[in-house]
């Protein structure tokens, strides 16, 4: 038996604002104009309305795909509460009576989600595994920027989009998820964080913004380079040209450009969604894989902080 995505939804909210908005909401330092969308190739992003949590968007988008499931998975970086798992709050909005839990791995969250779903039917512990995200890191951008390096610390969070997404993953004997791999440098953790909740600052407001080092999670990707991409392609005979969609991880498009050289990616087979959804976290690939048609082979790229990578390739 194997596990095969059948269905994928998104959403994304309809409150958008532009890079050069961004620049004039920032208060305290003024960066300079069009430094945002110059940096990152992103013009626009969404942002969840005051009363939208991140169990709303992954409702709004799992909603047609949520009948007869057996498990719900709540993948993402964003959650509700730190307890419970926000996995009940969205089966709750869904009105279903399934098992749930929560995984959460930064970017790669949804990537991981699917991949214990596969783990979970192929063992036959389940048959219709729903895996759904809901990403709300709007909430976590610091808009009182008392100085330079202050922005520069805070400058990944301008980036970040705010979306929703849902995979349905179900039992099929004849095609699916044919190849996974997964690695990490966990050492370099500490580059890009979201300090607030837990138990290091539980109540700290200044802890409550996301804050990272651009050019020191660019270096830590590079020295892991790209031999888990590269593998893949060995390990099962393949090439870049075999795949219908590739949908690769996206947080500026330098960054993009420059692993789509390393890893000689045709353009053709990539879906940019960037410049007009921004870093939408780990709703990213299945913004991508929406593009795809049921009998398409698709690759899935995932980059995510902590740090970790992760390829999936799938037979739709």
């Amino acid at each position: 038996m194997k596990a095969r995505i059948t269905r994928i939804s998104t959403y994304l909210p309809p409150g958008t604002l532009t890079s050069d908005e961004v620049e004039r909401r920032i208060r305290g330092y003024h960066p300079p104009r069009g430094i945002v969308e110059r940096m990152t190739g992103i013009r626009r992003r969404h942002v969840a309305s005051d009363d939208q949590q991140a169990s709303d968007l992954a409702v709004e988008a799992a909603k047609e795909l949520a009948a007869d499931v057996d498990l719900l998975i709540f993948a993402s970086a964003s959650q509700d509460l730190v307890e419970p798992a926000t996995a009940h709050i969205v089966a709750a909005k869904l009105g279903l009576s399934c098992p749930v839990f929560d995984v959460k791995n930064a970017c790669n969250s949804l990537l991981n989600g699917i991949q214990v779903a596969e783990g979970l039917i192929v063992s036959g512990s389940y048959r219709r595994v729903l895996v759904c995200s809901g990403e709300t890191p709007s909430r976590a951008i610091r808009w009182e920027v008392r100085d330079r390096a202050q922005f520069v610390d805070a400058f990944a969070g301008y980036t970040l989009s705010d979306a929703g997404a849902a995979v349905l993953v179900e039992a099929d004997p004849t095609r699916g998820i044919f190849y996974r791999d997964f690695s990490a440098d966990s050492s370099a953790w500490v580059i890009g964080t979201l300090p607030g909740g837990g138990s290091m600052h539980p109540r700290d407001p200044d802890y409550s913004y996301f804050r990272g080092d651009g050019r020191r999670l660019k270096e830590a990707f590079e020295l892991i380079g790209p031999d888990l991409f590269l593998n893949a392609l060995k390990r099962t005979g393949l090439t870049w040209d075999d795949f219908a969609v590739i949908a690769v991880h996206q947080v500026a498009l330098p960054y993009l450009k420059v692993l789509s050289q390393a890893l000689d990616l045709p353009e053709d087979r990539l879906v940019i969604t960037l410049p007009d959804h921004g870093n939408c976290a780990s709703a990213t690939l299945p913004l991508q894989l929406a593009h795809a048609r049921e009998g398409d082979r698709v690759a899935l790229l995932g980059l995510g902080g902590g740090i970790s990578l992760g390829v999936m390739l799938a037979d739709l």
